[in-house]
């Protein structure tokens, strides 16, 4: 069996994440304290205790959510798990930081703290009630494009994440997205569901925000990873550092290609995919994407053990 890693991104935070593997395992506590030390303030109670609309804000939900995600990691590796098994590793948005992390590319610390740049470069870009995102369902990529160029009008409107299985996120100026919300239905789309977010990510709006990723990670050391690191802008892996460096870059206003991402990993021999870290998002798109894909979800101490057990 093939196996890839496969980190979640923002939505799938919870209070208590993580909180299973922090009281089990001393390798996994050593994670939270390390991000705590990096950030210089106990991010790890704000995961474990709340409350959820502080641990929302994108600025703590995305470090949350990397340190929860290698705490699993860690876990696995004290059970004799070694994260080269995997052929590939891939993350949604802030999950490739998390994938890099795993793959030994960034430091578990200077992860810590180029996710606490990004969030809140990410949700300063743009003034709080300019942009929006929606959720587009049942219609394809090609229809997406063309819904949100008809509903630009001149504004921003871009497709933001493929997940897959006929979901397909837009985000850009508030009007221009609700235009595309509107003519969704006439174009067939099953439903159109505007998402309560702060900022609109993943599209042009975003260019500040890419600007100043630009200047922390020129200022960060990137190894090659031990495993190969699918890209969300690109969906192929790479291992050079200035292209993964180039790529996290882009990422910040580019597309998640997440279901090309599965689709290239299933064509590559890829039989299993874990997803390692809080919630089940990825486990359930993997199924909509690819029905012959094996696909779980590790995330508490009791499914490190399960999966060590071959459960």
């Amino acid at each position: 069996m093939t196996m890839a890693l496969v980190f979640p991104g923002q939505g799938s935070q919870s209070v208590g994440m993580g909180r299973s593997l922090f009281d089990a395992n001393a390798e996994s506590r050593q994670v939270f304290e390390e991000v705590d030390e990096a950030l210089g303030e106990k991010l790890s109670t704000l995961i474990f205790e709340g409350p959820e609309e502080r641990l929302t804000l994108t600025q703590n939900a995305q470090p949350a959510l990397m340190a929860v995600s290698v705490a699993v990691i860690r876990a696995l590796e004290a059970e004799g798990f070694d994260v080269s098994r995997a052929s590939y590793l891939a993350g949604h948005s802030l999950g490739e930081y998390s994938a890099l992390t795993a793959a030994g590319a960034l430091t578990l610390a200077d992860a810590g703290k180029l996710l606490r740049i990004r969030g809140l470069a990410m949700q300063e870009a743009v003034p709080r009630g300019q942009g929006a995102m929606a959720a587009i369902l049942g219609l394809g990529a090609d229809e997406v494009v063309r819904l949100c160029q008809d509903a630009a009008e001149g504004g921003v409107c871009e497709t933001a994440n493929d997940n897959g299985g006929g979901q397909i996120v837009i985000s850009g100026d508030k009007r221009a997205v609700e235009r595309a919300v509107a003519l969704a239905p006439e174009r067939g789309a099953k439903r159109a569901i505007p998402l309560t977010v702060s900022a609109p990510f993943h599209c042009r709006l975003m260019q500040p925000a890419a600007d100043r990723m630009a200047e922390a990670l020129a200022g960060a050391r990137i190894n090659a990873p031990t495993v190969p690191v699918v890209s969300n802008i690109t969906a192929s892996p790479t291992s050079d550092p200035d292209e993964i460096r180039e790529r996290l870059v882009r990422q910040v206003t580019g597309q998640v290609r997440w279901r090309e991402s599965v689709e290239w990993l299933a064509g590559a021999g890829v039989t299993s995919l874990v997803e390692v870290g809080s919630g089940k998002v990825l486990t359930g798109l993997a199924r909509r994407i690819d029905r012959s894909l094996e696909a779980k979800a590790v995330g508490t101490a009791e499914d490190v053990r399960a999966f060590v057990e071959g459960g």
